[in-house]
């Protein structure tokens, strides 16, 4: 891989059997900023004699890692924790560069990157088995957990610190070995993670990382029998891709899929709070956030109001580069996420929908994926951005006017990620959250996730949690063990 003065990997590449390398044909990608279209520097792309040497490095990286004792694997990761807290405004830097995401959003995000680290470190010492009482005298019965083995994690690039350390801190604290293939679009946090962990005292072995073409490294690493787990945070169209890989090894597999999340302003809401509070969480990341609200449904009586609130917030956002503090929406990642967010506007119009801001580009831009914040209201339920997930800035604005009406709305999609509520009765609260079809519901709030949450959906938005006591379950097994006194 030849660097470039403005290589932003300069010192990274893969890292397999303990050192930072290039692919074995020297062949490698480009990426580019999403706010400048520059190019930022170049991965390696690897090869399959570098994805089978990761395999045989992460095999032996297991043996050493699960043999060290739980309170010795937890110091490693706390102590990561600490180095991700220290090492913020740097890695944030990086992360803005990468993602464009505004480099106040970028500092939080590592804050909870280190927070993942810290909680594992401490479910590290409390991977509890069980004790069975058993029919006869002369028999002792229990249940060991033990994990997995060597776990291929696949990651996103939106959250491109986050997402690789739900999978990295939960898999290490289960003593398993992890090889990551982060996004080809933000591979840099991902690195750094990895720098830090390492730095940290984790054994070189116990996490190897890969890049390169997506679609060849999780065919291979999938189909060696290396590999014992598969977790992957992505599309559902790419969840769908990688569950058919992993039946055919009958691999243990965990997934946090695609999302559409509906969000009920019933009639009672604080209409103004709840139209700023949805309006600002909407367009952080610039809306490419699998739980990000992205249907609203609001009750018709206040339909009005919230609409214009909506819009207010959307056209007072700051728009531009992340790296500046003053910008509150950077660009999105790729002109293919572009192209399809102008679609589902476009779509939406034609059907009667009402542009109240947006869908165009700010004055100015010439480069970048960049787009204004896009509200939309009166959207038909036909229209495509009430169905298909448009994980950009784009709010679609419906109103309701009944309770079996709204939920039947909120559950029409094959999504079942997150959903959200706004009400100030507890019967409507307990009921609406009942019933909606979704692994997550937050009720006047709209920050659902932690390190001490369980973060995951239903039906086609996923298999699986992370985050919380069940984030480390997915990766350890149950060993029965029956034993008769002789």
């Amino acid at each position: 891989m030849n660097h470039l003065n403005q290589d932003l990997y300069q010192g990274y590449g893969c890292y397999i059997a303990g050192q930072w390398t290039t692919s074995s044909d020297g062949a490698s990608k480009e990426v580019r900023s999403p706010a400048t279209e520059e190019l930022l520097g170049l991965i390696p792309s690897a090869t399959e004699q570098d994805l089978q040497r990761a395999l045989e490095s992460a095999q032996r990286g297991f043996a050493v890692w699960r043999a060290i004792a739980p309170w010795e694997r937890s110091k490693v990761l706390r102590k990561a924790a600490d180095l991700l807290r220290e090492r913020n405004a740097e890695f944030a830097k990086l992360m803005s560069t990468e993602t464009g995401k505004p480099i106040a959003q970028a500092e939080g995000e590592w804050r909870d990157t280190a927070d993942q680290f810290e909680w594992y470190a401490e479910e590290t010492k409390r991977i509890y088995g069980q004790s069975i009482e058993a029919r006869l005298p002369d028999i002792r019965m229990n249940v060991r957990l033990e994990p997995v083995g060597v776990v291929a994690a696949f990651s996103a690039w939106n959250f491109p610190a986050l997402l690789p350390a739900r999978k990295l801190a939960a898999g290490l604290a289960a003593g398993c070995s992890v090889i990551l293939k982060p996004a080809g679009e933000a591979p840099g946090s991902a690195m750094a993670i990895m720098k830090t962990l390492l730095d940290a005292g984790l054994p070189p072995e116990a996490v190897n990382l890969v890049t390169g073409d997506s679609r060849k490294i999780s065919q291979y690493l999938i189909q060696s029998p290396i590999v014992k787990k598969v977790t992957l945070t992505g599309s559902t169209a790419v969840g769908r891709e990688i569950l058919h890989l992993a039946a055919e090894g009958i691999k243990k597999v965990s997934m946090e899929l695609g999302g559409h999340a509906p969000v009920i302003v019933f009639e009672d809401a604080d209409v103004e709070q709840a139209a700023e509070m949805c309006a600002r969480f909407k367009f952080r990341n610039c809306g490419q956030v699998c739980a990000s609200p992205s249907r609203f449904y609001v009750h018709q009586s206040i339909y009005e109001k919230f609409c214009t609130t909506f819009t207010q917030i959307a056209k007072s956002l700051s728009i531009g580069s992340g790296l500046d503090p003053k910008v509150d929406m950077g660009p999105m990642i790729n002109a293919r996420g572009l192209k399809h967010v102008k679609t589902l506007i476009e779509d939406a119009t034609a059907k009667g929908a009402q542009l109240l801001t947006g869908g165009e580009a700010p004055e100015g831009f010439d480069k970048g994926n960049f787009i204004l914040p896009t509200v939309l209201c009166d959207v038909p339920a036909n229209a495509k951005v009430m169905i298909e997930e448009p994980f950009g800035p784009i709010a679609p604005i419906s109103s309701f006017s009944s309770f079996d009406e709204v939920i039947e709305l909120a559950n029409s999609t094959p999504y079942g990620l997150a959903s959200y509520l706004f009400t100030k009765s507890l019967k409507i609260a307990a009921l609406a959250s009942e019933q909606i079809e979704a692994g997550m519901v937050g009720i006047n709030d709209l920050a659902i996730a932690s390190a001490e949450m369980p973060f995951g959906g239903v039906k086609q938005s996923g298999i699986g949690r992370e985050g919380g006591i069940f984030g480390i379950q997915d990766y350890l097994e149950p060993k029965f063990i029956k034993t008769k006194l002789v």
